[in-house]
């Protein structure tokens, strides 16, 4: 499928059916491997040359605007597919692939009345498009939302021993509660486990002898346990600290440790359902922006040819996806279509202002911008 297109307009001397036949000749004989189609476009309410120009001020800044809605939202739909490690689907619009809704679009009555003005039109898919990219943040912001949870608890639960949490490596009967004993965490560098091992009974007055076990180790540190007297234990703290060794605040309590897991439970059947409703969001919406892009690209396709070749409306516009060796070929064919008088005078006009859509549109003899679908 070819990504980039060009949405060109050529201005009709006598027919559109002639016009179209000779393009279709000059470019099957020159450029045989450029597709090229018809972009249908109806008889549209001009209006005021006036409300033209002032119109095409706002179609710049909306196109950049709904064309990056689109992109965003596809690459959306890519990131949400990569991380449930599967390929997107691809995309369609109104039931048909992308490229083939552009190569063959037909504007759609129903939705956008020819009769009505331009600029209601416009407004109307800026409308639109501004109200789905604002629930697009909103659904992406509650999906993050739930993914960052998970993520500070998976840090919890895989960083080192001196910051992970130490509930699912303490079991119940690894901790020693009375009302004269206690039992403290210990986390010991790996290197320091023998220094550990020999000096920690000495630590303190009150401290039970073996009473010290190896829970777990990662890449830095052990995990022990020491049991002694309540009474001696914020001292056993201090001393611990000026050797080296780091005591972990730790409570075992089951009611806790079941309501951890319910709620990590909880944010994983979240997480799951936010991204399916995100990704199915998606879908449909990316085909919404689409098609209400082309209608846009429709009118400003209208707009433009009518500042450029003038009232009555009488143009060919078209659709064509060059490849790059092949467009400064293809590029000459349509100028040599514009007749002379045009082509000179928009080859002599500076090449910064074209009138009407300057900036993003090309500067050729002939209405010309560029639709990438990616």
């Amino acid at each position: 499928m070819a990504t980039r297109y060009s949405i060109v307009s050529l201005p009709v001397q006598s027919s559109a059916t002639s016009l179209w036949s000779r393009l279709q000749e000059s470019i099957s004989k020159n450029s045989f491997d450029t597709p090229l189609y018809r972009f249908n476009i109806p008889n549209l309410r001009v209006g005021t040359l006036d409300s033209l120009l002032a119109l095409s001020d706002d179609l710049l800044k909306s196109n950049a605007f709904i064309e990056g809605c689109s992109h965003k939202i596809r690459r959306q739909i890519e990131d949400l597919e990569k991380a449930s490690g599967s390929l997107a689907s691809s995309l369609t619009v109104d039931g048909v692939p992308v490229d083939s809704y552009l190569t063959k679009f037909i504007w759609d009555e129903a939705k956008y009345p020819t009769m009505s003005p331009l600029k209601e039109i416009v407004d109307g898919i800026h409308v639109q498009v501004a109200k789905i990219d604002d629930d697009l943040k909103v659904r992406i912001a509650e999906y993050n939302n739930v993914r960052s949870q998970l993520n500070a608890i998976n840090r919890k639960q895989t960083g080192s021993l001196a910051v992970r949490d130490l509930s699912n490596l303490v079991k119940p009967n690894d901790i020693v509660t009375s009302d004269h004993l206690v039992t403290l965490i210990a986390v010991v560098p790996k290197y320091s486990q023998k220094d550990w091992l020999s000096c920690y009974e000495k630590l303190t007055t009150y401290v039970v002898p073996r009473s010290s076990k190896n829970l777990h180790e990662d890449n830095e540190y052990a995990l022990y346990t020491v049991t002694l007297f309540i009474r001696d234990a914020d001292n056993f703290r201090i001393k611990a600290r000026e050797r080296g060794f780091q005591i972990r605040d730790f409570e075992y309590n089951s009611e806790t440790q079941e309501s951890r897991k319910q709620e990590l439970e909880k944010l994983m059947q979240d997480q799951e359902s936010l991204k399916s409703s995100l990704l199915q969001w998606c879908y449909t919406s990316y085909g919404e922006v689409f098609t209400s892009w082309m209608h846009f690209c429709a009118v400003r396709l209208f707009s433009e040819s009518i500042l450029r070749y003038g009232l009555p409306p009488s143009f060919l516009s078209v659709v064509l996806s060059p490849s790059v060796k092949s467009e400064k070929k293809v590029r000459t064919i349509l100028e040599g279509l514009c007749g002379s008088s045009n082509s000179t005078f928009w080859k002599t006009d500076d090449e910064g202002s074209m009138g009407g859509l300057a900036g993003e549109a090309d500067v050729h003899p002939y209405v010309s911008f560029t639709i990438n679908l990616i």
